[in-house]
């Protein structure tokens, strides 16, 4: 298995294979890369195979990750995804390797990961991890997970934040939309979004995260995208203008 990582040089030539080669597309992998330009800094692996398939994993240590948790000494997978033909090839528990080997040489206590307690788009299925060696260690409503591998038994179990099972802050109409560059998905919907919020009677409101502050303080487990109606959760799957017009009318 020929793994790349992605570095400073190699970074903008390389495809990132989470997203598609598209016009639409374009936007959301320039941003996406640009976040993952900043984020090396800090410690950020993006290991992929060497292919165009979707086959790679992404982590970072917990301290520098932009997620609602506290497990310090721990490392959090951002995302891991096998997909297509590449699937039950073993990939995806090699790549699972290279992380936790990274972590345990780094002297970390072990890994975590956002999941729910049944199969959601966009959150990985625990279903994999709990084969491996994972446990669950943290719940957030309305179906949030947190699961972990401790290298060390007697090691703190990570947790969700209370900013994250807080929910929103305020009491407020309409529909509120919070996400990040560091999927490439998000930001191109957001613009397909725009000309459906100018024209709606139901107020829509956008909000960019935009550093590892603000995620790390946010009011539910998912950052990367996720969707408020009145105040209240709703779903961390990226809304397209079809379903987005369907929330609209139902209030």
């Amino acid at each position: 298995m020929n793994i790349i990582t992605l570095n400073h040089e190699n970074l903008i030539e390389e495809h990132i294979c989470c997203a598609l080669d598209s016009k639409t597309s374009a936007i959301g992998i320039a941003e996406k890369k640009e976040w993952l330009k900043n984020r090396i800094n800090e410690g950020l692996k993006f290991k992929k195979l060497d292919a165009r398939g979707k086959v790679f994993i992404e982590y970072i240590p917990v301290e520098m990750g932009w997620l609602p948790i506290e497990a310090k000494g721990y490392m959090l997978i951002n995302c891991h995804w096998v997909s297509g033909s590449y699937k039950g090839k073993g990939y995806g528990s090699e790549l699972l390797k290279e992380c936790e080997n990274e972590a345990k040489s780094s002297g970390m206590k072990g890994i975590v990961i956002l999941t729910a307690n049944k199969k959601k788009p966009f959150l990985s299925d625990k279903s994999f991890y709990l084969k491996s060696g994972y446990e669950t260690v943290d719940s957030a409503p309305p179906y949030f997970e947190l699961i972990a591998k401790r290298f060390d038994n007697r090691a703190e179990l990570p947790k969700f934040a209370d900013s994250a099972k807080r929910g929103f802050p305020e009491e407020i109409k309409g529909i509120d939309i919070f996400y990040t560059a560091q999927c490439p998905f998000t930001v191109p919907y957001i613009e397909l979004l725009k000309p459906i919020i100018l024209s709606s009677d139901v107020p829509v409101r956008t909000h960019q995260i935009k550093s590892r502050e603000e995620a790390q303080n946010h009011f539910c487990p998912a950052t990367t995208y996720s969707v408020f109606i009145d105040g209240k959760f709703h779903t961390q799957e990226i809304l397209t203008p079809t379903k987005l017009k369907q929330l609209i009318t139902k209030l």
